[in-house]
């Protein structure tokens, strides 16, 4: 289950089923197998026993309007 556990770690990280089988040398299905092994070892809900005081959120800021239409406003 080792190479599993590097797998899953992998996953994490920001790698691709592809880019684990080209590190470790196996086939990609191989990686799939190990890391759906190790899932089903993980408990199904986090529950944690104190609430956290901070949390932390991602910002999206779009643009909501429309542009200006008038190519005479310019300045030409």
């Amino acid at each position: 289950m080792r190479s599993g556990a590097s797998a899953s770690r992998c996953t994490v990280n920001g790698y691709g089923f592809r880019a684990i089988e080209r590190v470790k040398g196996v086939h990609h299905t191989t990686v799939i197998t190990w890391v759906k092994q190790v899932g089903d070892l993980l408990p199904d809900a986090y529950d944690p026993e104190t609430t956290p005081e901070v949390g932390e959120l991602d910002e999206l800021e779009t643009f909501v309007g429309s542009k200006k239409q008038d190519l005479a406003m310019d300045g030409r």
